[in-house]
């Protein structure tokens, strides 16, 4: 069972939350780390190379070395090796025991899905900057894998926000800032900073979020000057009466930034406008042609897919062979067509006398697939307890699978107190989305990302037992479909009666 609390809103309950978040590896990966760590013929080295196919390995230990040294070393570890010698192999032993360990599919699918994002911008670091850095090498794999790091924790502890933010940011074009405030309350990159200082991370990282919370100007004008890929004359002559521009341009550390932001902006089109921005300051920090620079990003994807485990993932090396506009994440469907026939027999089943179900389980089971013939395609269906202190998710349709089991507090929520209080039915639109909102629980707005949504609280014997949450996959919901849901409703509001007084 996943029991939620209301999402944090402040910084300072955010890191309270994330710093202690613990990451699950999988089963698999956890036996061979601990064989590896209990042979004295294996080097540290060798041990590194093992481990960094976790990337949660590599942060758990990393975030040990850095908190065990705060009072008696001065500087952070900044490589897996130097953090496993400063631990010691029976330290990292224990420490890998207390690290939960899963069957690959019991791990969130969005925390691999950012973790592989993480492989890639790794990959691509290697690829495009290691071999003209040898020196700074290990510096530029470990920075570039763990720069990430704190959305894991950000995923891990609430999944659900992944999806949420790839449909409003991605398929609805909402801008990022705008849906981090409404789902996190503050900016992601503040977060992000807060916690890699806080973890020690290395010090690329935290120069990376520095820059993109405060250095706005500088990136603004490194990427306007990229825009000029085919006038390198022109670049040239822009550079030298900027020596600011110019230094910040030969800096090592904006090598971990860069390969991320390619890693990231890849992961929905090779082709679109914020992946081949990025790709031009690529090739401007590097000095190399465009054409040329994409050959190595296309390769660099490719080696990634072929080493790493992308069972149930999406990796952006399979868009290669993709008409280039192609997009991975698409638009929803269009609003199903309301089954009238399936409809009519649903809700003769639910308002059967004497009542047709054997237990709850099953009048719920039939009140979702009815409202899904009604033609609201996603919904979210809650079961109060006695005491009304809890909601538990009892049916879902539509939503990503981390729904099945969650559990709500009606306290934290105004909207949800109001509902228990008596039956009502409130429609959410554009015109009162913002009024409302802030109102509800985050995982229930991650869950049904929409400014069209009902609402609707069900009472039996004058008590209210359960709340529908419904939308057509953030589709603007017409007067049928709102007629639909509310027939529906009252025929569910008259089976729970039926049920509930079947032995009286």
């Amino acid at each position: 069972m996943v029991a939620s609390t209301p999402l944090p809103r402040t910084l300072d309950a955010w890191l309270k939350q994330l710093d202690g978040q613990v990451l699950p590896i999988s089963t698999h990966h956890h036996q061979q780390v601990r064989r590896a760590l209990g042979d004295s013929r294996r080097s540290l080295r060798e041990i590194a190379d093992l481990m960094q196919d976790s990337p949660a390995l590599v942060l758990c230990v990393l975030r040990e070395a850095n908190r065990k040294s705060t009072s008696s070393l001065g500087e952070a570890a900044e490589s897996l090796e130097t953090a496993l010698n400063r631990l010691g192999l029976k330290r990292a032993e224990e420490l890998l025991v207390r690290i939960p360990a899963k069957p690959l599919e019991e791990i969130p699918r969005p925390l691999r899905q950012i973790q592989l994002i993480s492989q890639h911008a790794a990959q691509q670091a290697n690829g495009l900057f290691a071999a003209r850095l040898a020196r700074l090498w290990q510096e530029i794999h470990w920075g570039s894998l763990l720069f990430l790091s704190p959305i894991w924790a950000l995923v891990a502890a609430h999944p659900q926000l992944f999806d949420a933010w790839e449909h409003r940011v991605l398929i609805d074009g909402e801008p990022p800032a705008r849906v981090e405030r409404d789902l996190l309350g503050i900016p992601l990159f503040a977060l992000c900073l807060a916690l890699a200082e806080q973890w020690r991370l290395p010090a690329w990282i935290i120069q990376g979020y520095q820059l993109l919370l405060n250095d706005h100007r500088l990136l603004a004008k490194a990427l306007r000057l990229a825009r000029r890929h085919d006038e390198p004359l022109r670049q040239q002559q822009e550079l030298d009466a900027d020596p600011v521009l110019q230094r910040w341009l030969t800096q090592p550390a904006n090598s971990i930034l860069l390969a991320n932001v390619l890693a990231v902006s890849a992961h929905n089109a090779w082709g679109g406008a914020h992946t081949r921005r990025w790709q031009r300051l690529n090739s401007l920090y590097l000095q190399m042609p465009l054409p040329e620079l994409h050959q190595h990003i296309h390769q660099n994807a490719a080696q990634s897919a072929r080493q790493l485990d992308t069972v149930g993932l999406w990796h952006p090396a399979e868009a290669l062979l993709w008409p280039w506009n192609a997009r991975h994440i698409q638009p929803p469907k269009a609003a199903p067509v309301p089954q009238a026939a399936d409809w009519r027999q649903l809700c003769t089943q639910l308002l059967a006398q004497p009542s047709a179900f054997a237990n709850v389980q099953q009048l719920t089971h039939c009140a979702n697939q009815a409202l899904q013939a009604a033609g609201l395609s996603r919904l979210v269906m809650l079961l109060a307890d006695r005491n009304h202190s809890r909601l538990q998710v009892q049916q879902h349709a539509g939503v990503d699978v981390t729904a099945s089991g969650l559990t709500l507090d009606p306290a934290q929520s105004q909207v949800l107190r109001r509902l228990l209080q008596k039956p009502a039915q409130l429609r959410l639109t554009p015109t009162n989305i913002a009024q409302f909102s802030a109102l509800l629980p985050g995982d229930l707005k991650a869950l049904l990302p929409s400014e069209h949504l009902l609402i609707r609280s069900l009472a039996s014997n004058e008590r209210v037992v359960m709340i529908l949450f419904a939308d057509q996959h953030g589709k603007p919901i017409g007067d049928t479909a709102l007629q639909a849901f509310t027939k529906t409703a009252q025929c569910v509001e008259r089976a729970l009666d039926t049920f509930s007084n079947r032995n009286r």
